[in-house]
C-alpha cells in the first residue's frame, strides 16, 4: 500500500503546467518520492504495482461507477447512449457479478502475465526491462517515446483485432462469444476486460507492453502511456454519445459502431489503419476529425459573435450616455 500511495506521476508531467515556483517544488517533490521508491523497491515491484495501479484507478473504478449508474438511472442513462436502451448492461444481478469476476480475473491475468514476461526478459538480460533510475526523462525523450508507442500499438490492435480475433479460427469463436454477446448494441465500460483471457492478452495487453518491451523507455514514460491508452480504452468502451473532445469522440463513436455491427469494421484503435485499408464502418477518422471541427468552430464563431454583439450594445449605451452629458452641459450654460 505504501508503494501504491507513493506514486505522486501526475506531479511530474503536471508541473511545467504550473507556475515556476509551484512547478518546481512538485517536481522536486516528485524526484525525492520517485528516488526513494527506486532505492527501496526493486524495478518488477514498482512496474507491476504501478501499473496495476493505473489499471484500476483509469479503468476498474470508473467502470464500476458507470454499471451502477446505467443500472440504477437508466431512464436518464439511455439518453446518453449511442444506441439507446439496447445499449444498457442486463439488469441481472448474477449476469453482472459473473461480468465483474470476469473482468477482476483478466485484470490479474494481464497483470501476471506481464510480471512473467519481465521476469524472464529481466533474466536473459541482466537488467530491468524498463530503466528504472533515479534520473528522469527528459520531455522530449518521453514525447518521443510515447509517439513511438502509440504508433506501434495503433498497428498491432488493428491487424490482431482483425486477421485473428475476427478470423474463423478457434480464437474468433471466442472473441466473438464473449465480446459480441450482445447485438446491435454499444459496450460499455466494464467489457473492457469482459473478453475470453485469450483474446484479451491479444488484443489488451500485447499491443501494449510488446512495443514497450522492445523499446524499453524508462519506466515513468511506460506509466504515463498506460494512463493514456486506459483513460482512451475506457471512455471509447463508455458508449457514451457525450464524450468530449474532436480525436475521443469519434473514438468512441467507431468503437460502440464495431460492437453493434457485430464486427464488421473499425478494428484500429483510432481509427487510421481502418481509414487506409478501407474496414471503417460509419464515419471514418477523416469524417469525424472534420465534423468535430465543424462543430467546434460554429461554437467559436457564435461565441464571437455574441461577444461581438455585446460589445456593440455597451459601445452604442456608452456614446448615449456621452450624448445626454453633452445635452445636460449645454441646458445648463
Amino acid at each position: 500500500m505504501d508503494l501504491l500511495l507513493s506514486l505522486p506521476i501526475a506531479s511530474y508531467f503536471a508541473g511545467p503546467m504550473l507556475t515556476s515556483w509551484s512547478g518546481s517544488v512538485n517536481l522536486l517533490f516528485f524526484y525525492m518520492t520517485w528516488m526513494t521508491l527506486v532505492l527501496s523497491h526493486s524495478p518488477l515491484k514498482i512496474e507491476l504495482v504501478g501499473t496495476l495501479a493505473v489499471r484500476v484507478a483509469f479503468w476498474l473504478v470508473p467502470s464500476l461507477f458507470f454499471l451502477v449508474f446505467d443500472t440504477l438511472v437508466p431512464s436518464l442513462s439511455e439518453s446518453i447512449k449511442i444506441y439507446g436502451t439496447s445499449s444498457l448492461p442486463r439488469r441481472d444481478a448474477a449476469s453482472l457479478l459473473r461480468q465483474v469476476l470476469l473482468a477482476v480475473f483478466n485484470l490479474a491475468l494481464s497483470t501476471a502475465v506481464q510480471g512473467g514476461i519481465s521476469v524472464g526478459a529481466a533474466s536473459l538480460l541482466r537488467r530491468p526491462l524498463f530503466k528504472t533510475s533515479t534520473t528522469l526523462p527528459l520531455p522530449w525523450q518521453i514525447i518521443k517515446h510515447v509517439w513511438l508507442l502509440y504508433t506501434a500499438r495503433e498497428v498491432l490492435t488493428y491487424y490482431i483485432h482483425r486477421f485473428v480475433l475476427h478470423s474463423r479460427g478457434k480464437v474468433g469463436k471466442l472473441h466473438t462469444s464473449y465480446a459480441h454477446a450482445r447485438k446491435h448494441a454499444a459496450p460499455y465500460g466494464l467489457m473492457l476486460y469482459t473478453d475470453h483471457p485469450l483474446p484479451l492478452l491479444l488484443h489488451r495487453t500485447l499491443p501494449v507492453y510488446l512495443p514497450a518491451m522492445i523499446l524499453q523507455p524508462h519506466l515513468l514514460t511506460y506509466f504515463l502511456f498506460t494512463i493514456l491508452t486506459t483513460l482512451e480504452e475506457m471512455l471509447s468502451m463508455s458508449g457514451y454519445s457525450i464524450v468530449p473532445g474532436i480525436i475521443m469522440g469519434g473514438i468512441a463513436r467507431r468503437t460502440s459502431t464495431h460492437y453493434a455491427s457485430g464486427g464488421r469494421g473499425n478494428y484500429g484503435a483510432w481509427g487510421l489503419l481502418d481509414w487506409v485499408n478501407g474496414t471503417s464502418v460509419g464515419k471514418d477518422v477523416v469524417k469525424d476529425i472534420q465534423d468535430e471541427a465543424e462543430k467546434h468552430q460554429v461554437k467559436e464563431r457564435g461565441q464571437k459573435a455574441v461577444s461581438d454583439t455585446g460589445s456593440l450594445m455597451q459601445d452604442s449605451i456608452d456614446g448615449l450616455k456621452k450624448t445626454r452629458k453633452g445635452r445636460k452641459k449645454s441646458a445648463d450654460s
